[in-house]
């Protein structure tokens, strides 16, 4: 069994701040492709103009499945003030 020094992450802490930067895996750069692909498409689904509360809500959901995938997949979240990227 690996211990989360041996794990590999999708997407690696950012140096400054809380959450996560750039996907390091190519898992991750595909989960970042698929967000954006989605976002891209959303416009097309529901008119922003017409229907605002559903393409408000339809926004909120793929973030959330972006944010629980960054929280599975990557390093855990902590406070980072920057230095050597090991904190």
């Amino acid at each position: 069994m690996k211990d989360d020094s041996e794990k590999r992450y999708w997407f690696t802490a950012k140096r400054y701040g809380w959450g996560w930067g750039l996907p390091s895996a190519w898992q991750g750069w595909i989960v970042l492709a698929a967000f954006i692909g989605v976002l891209s498409i959303l416009p097309l689904i529901f008119d922003p103009r017409a229907e605002v509360a559903f393409f408000i809500a339809s926004v909120v959901v793929v973030a959330a499945i972006l944010f629980a995938i960054c929280w599975v997949k990557g390093e855990p979240p902590k406070w980072r003030w920057g230095g050597s990227g090991k904190d």
